[in-house]
């Protein structure tokens, strides 16, 4: 498995530092101009040689840490490459992923469709102004469109740069078409949008917010899932519109309301059906718009290619990134027409949509179309489930409860006892599963979505072992 891994990863490597075929250019615009005129241009460009390729080791930690941010508690462990749903540490040591980059390598690693793909778009031409038109962005937004409710994508390289795009829109929208002054959004505690300054005050959790003040005006905040106290928010902003405007004060009133299809750095939490028709019916009565965030749930991971399609619903707006990808860095804002209010110059992003990051995006765009790949995640979900019910009935002092859809799933620890999913996390590690905490009391699993039975099977088996050594590890500091 690894000696594939290595081997695949060579031609990659080679078209990366420009020793691919020149065959390439054959498919780019240049194929379009004549005979004579694509030779003379070819002539002009210099394959250069090839540097040769770094054989040096890994950094140590410590040297990691001279260099690199702390900004995030970093796992002992250095992985050095991977295949399919398997990765290598620096020590030979082989994990069984059921992390995916979080949420993110849905094809898992070193997929040769992926690997083809990019090596032959780098060949040709990796990045292009926004100036231009770009083919790979034009098919990707096209298909994007035709398989959702959206009529309009806007392309950038990450999830809180998706969210933000939102905001600005919701923003536009209130101003130019709603008529206010000082719009409002509103979103849900525990909820996760991002670490811009807007994407982590629209982020209900305090904890992402300390030190970072003064944060941006314009946020309020409910509990999820909950419809009296979405109303009630929605009433107490909006109610004051006549009293404040015999006042002669700025008209203030609701924007957007930006919701997560499924909270999963909330702990993995799915919305309801009912709370989704609320909002959705809240949007119609007052002209807000209905914002979904759809970052971690987007692509295929709940089952359906996007998570709000499991609450029966459409949003006006909703973002993208993760596993639109597949590993490889992009992100998008979608709308329907009636509030793409966006002009040139309103917003822009250098390498949103590049024709790197869209021609990954094509990849898996295409393997959702082909319909095996959300079978196998309705199927592995359901067996994945299934066996955390079986962990939940072994270890029914320690385990309250399993949730959520496809294959973005949480088993949740009671509150009561001391056990922690980091705990857990940690003890998987050691016995050679890649898990991920979601919040203090709930271990993730978002593998890719290639997963297999035998792999799901093997990571319920380690879930088993890791859950048991953690428990023990508790009593024996409890004896000391």
């Amino acid at each position: 498995m690894v000696k594939q891994c290595a081997a695949a990863a060579v031609p990659l490597v080679l078209l990366l530092l420009g020793t691919g075929s020149s065959d390439a250019f054959t498919s780019s615009p240049v194929a379009h101009t004549s005979k004579q005129h694509r030779h003379s241009t070819l002539t002009m460009v210099a394959t250069p040689e090839a540097p040769q390729v770094s054989s040096a080791a890994p950094l140590t930690m410590d040297e990691y840490s001279k260099y690199v941010q702390t900004t995030y508690g970093r796992y002992p462990l250095t992985i050095v490459r991977g295949k399919g749903c398997h990765l290598v540490d620096k020590d030979g040591k082989e994990y069984l992923d059921m992390v995916a980059g979080i949420s993110t390598c849905a094809l898992g690693h070193a997929d040769p469709e992926l690997t083809s793909a990019v090596s032959a778009q780098m060949s040709r031409m990796h990045h292009i102004s926004n100036l231009y038109y770009i083919p790979e962005q034009g098919r990707l937004a096209k298909w994007l469109v035709e398989n959702s409710c959206a009529d309009r994508v806007f392309f950038c390289n990450s999830g809180a740069e998706a969210n933000e795009a939102q905001i600005k829109l919701a923003r536009k929208y209130a101003h130019t078409v709603l008529g206010l002054d000082l719009p409002v959004i509103i979103t849900a505690r525990q909820s996760f949008h991002g670490r811009t300054l807007a994407t982590v005050t629209a982020t209900g959790q305090p904890k992402y917010q300390k030190d970072f003040g003064p944060l941006p005006s314009g946020f309020e905040y409910v509990t999820y899932n909950d419809i009296d106290d979405l109303r009630a928010t929605v009433k107490r902003i909006n109610g004051r519109a006549k009293l404040r405007a015999l006042l002669g004060l700025p008209k203030r009133g609701v924007a957007g309301i930006l919701m997560e299809a499924l909270q999963g750095e909330g702990g993995i939490v799915p919305a309801t059906r009912e709370f989704f028709a609320a909002v959705r019916e809240i949007c119609n009565e007052t002209g807000a718009l209905m914002m979904c965030d759809e970052v971690q749930t987007g692509m295929g991971r709940t089952g359906t290619i996007w998570g709000f399609e499991n609450l029966g619903v459409e949003p006006d707006t909703f973002s993208s990134a993760k596993a639109l990808g597949a590993g490889v860095p992009i992100g998008a804002m979608m709308c329907k027409a009636k509030c793409d209010v966006f002009k040139p110059g309103d917003h822009a992003s250098t390498f949103g949509g590049n024709p790197l990051a869209c021609a990954a995006g094509l990849v898996i765009a295409n393997r959702i179309s082909s319909g095996g790949l959300l079978t196998n995640v309705k199927a592995r979900g359901e067996q994945l489930r299934a066996g955390l019910d079986r962990l939940l009935a072994k270890y029914p002092d320690h385990l309250k409860s399993k949730r959520g859809w496809g294959l973005i799933n949480g088993l949740v620890i009671k509150d009561e006892v001391e056990l922690l999913a980091g705990q857990v996390v940690a003890a998987a590690t050691d016995g050679g599963l890649l898990l991920v905490p979601a919040g203090l009391k709930v271990v993730r699993y978002v593998p890719p979505l290639t997963v297999s039975e035998a792999e799901i099977d093997d990571a319920l088996a380690k879930t088993d072992v890791a859950i048991a050594a953690a428990i023990a590890r508790l009593r024996e500091g409890a004896a000391k």
